[in-house]
């Protein structure tokens, strides 16, 4: 007989439609978190209460918590299914709790006894609690991340916020004028608390009549956002293009100073590492080296620049001084100073950036000078 009744109740229990109560499913287990959120205390309440409530809603196993389901008195088959139930949903419900609050409730047998328990004990709405609130929604700002980011925390804010004040929903003229000024609210605070970079869009939303609602506004940021983030990608990669052509002067640099060879030494500008053939004051710097060889060049033209007016003053006052005697003289002596026309001619050979050296001609001027010296006729 008691086999008959087991094999009734089994088959009575497998029969059993998804939208039942007492239905539970294979994956219905006590083990099983139904939220992601747990249970601290009055801080939190509302919102796990919710998502509580919401996920025992899709269960089909609210009748539990609230007591409009109790358990059924003439089936003992059914009463021992209720009883089930109940155990899985007060698994659940300690499931997510903090550990403090878990072991005050671990002994308890009733889901419903328990919900109670929880709601007259942290469901305690005071002028704090909406302060504190209040003062972290006018206070938030962006911060520097993104606009959905900031937009969503501030959106998650106003919900718990609505849930404590309980917003009226239903559809007479006093709610319609209430919702609008709480959404007007909603959009200044949004506008206040965006980054300094919006305030030109910010300035044009204000302007605009009607005010745009907060998904609108919310959009048109977005939309600002992208935009300048399309910018600054593209200015990224010009970035790494500079970069990337430093690094190739350094690499060249880096080559030729290891190229250098300490054993020869150039007779024109007295460095180690070359020789005059490869003289870059001579034969022109390579682009790599043009800011350094710029700079020195621009030092050298400018003593150059001295000495020349030097040189260039002290001439004209001397050829002023001269008798046509002493100029006949000078003449002769070029013609007569062979080793000099030497010199000349076996300078003639080289590139023409080599007379166009001020190195050079200051070389030159000197050697003739020091001719003119021995004839007593030093400029």
């Amino acid at each position: 007989m008691a086999d008959l009744m087991n094999l009734f109740g089994e088959t009575l229990i497998s029969k059993l439609e998804p939208d039942n109560p007492l239905y539970l499913h294979a994956s219905d287990s006590t083990s099983l978190t139904v939220v992601n959120i747990k249970l601290k205390g009055t801080e939190n309440y509302t919102v796990w209460a919710n998502a509580m409530s919401l996920a025992l809603r899709v269960k089909n196993k609210t009748g539990f918590i609230d007591g409009t389901f109790l358990k059924p008195g003439d089936n003992e088959i059914l009463g021992s299914q209720w009883e089930r139930c109940n155990s899985v949903v007060l698994a659940w419900i300690l499931n997510s709790v903090s550990e403090e609050l878990y072991l005050g409730h671990v002994y308890s047998k009733s889901a419903a006894e328990v919900w109670k328990e929880l709601r007259d004990t942290y469901d305690k709405v005071d002028g704090s609690v909406v302060f504190d609130l209040y003062q972290k929604i006018n206070s938030f700002s962006q911060n520097g991340s993104s606009v959905a980011e900031y937009y969503h925390k501030l959106n998650i804010m106003w919900k718990q916020l609505d849930q404590i004040l309980q917003i009226p929903t239903c559809t007479c003229n006093a709610s319609n004028q209430y919702n609008n000024f709480n959404h007007l609210v909603k959009l200044m605070q949004f506008l206040m608390g965006l980054d300094s970079v919006y305030q030109p869009v910010r300035s044009s939303l204000l302007i605009r009549e009607p005010l745009p609602t907060i998904k609108e506004a919310f959009s048109i940021i977005s939309r600002e956002e992208s935009h300048r983030n399309s910018n600054g990608f593209v200015s990224k990669e010009q970035n790494v293009g500079f970069i990337s052509k430093i690094n190739s002067v350094t690499d060249n640099k880096k080559k030729f100073s290891k190229n250098i060879n300490q054993n020869v030494k150039c007779t024109h500008c007295n460095k180690l590492g070359h020789s005059i053939e490869k003289c870059f004051e001579l034969i022109g710097y390579p682009p790599w080296m043009k800011s350094k060889s710029s700079q020195g060049f621009k030092k050298q033209a400018v003593s150059n620049n001295v000495v020349n007016s030097g040189v260039s003053d002290v001439s004209k006052s001397d050829a002023a001084s001269l008798t046509p005697d002493q100029v006949s003289k000078l003449l002769g002596l070029l013609n007569l100073k062979s080793g000099e026309n030497t010199v000349s001619s076996n300078m003639s050979g080289r590139s023409k950036s080599l007379f166009c050296s001020v190195s050079f001609m200051n070389l030159l001027f000197c050697k003739f000078n020091q001719v003119l010296k021995g004839y007593g006729l030093g400029l």
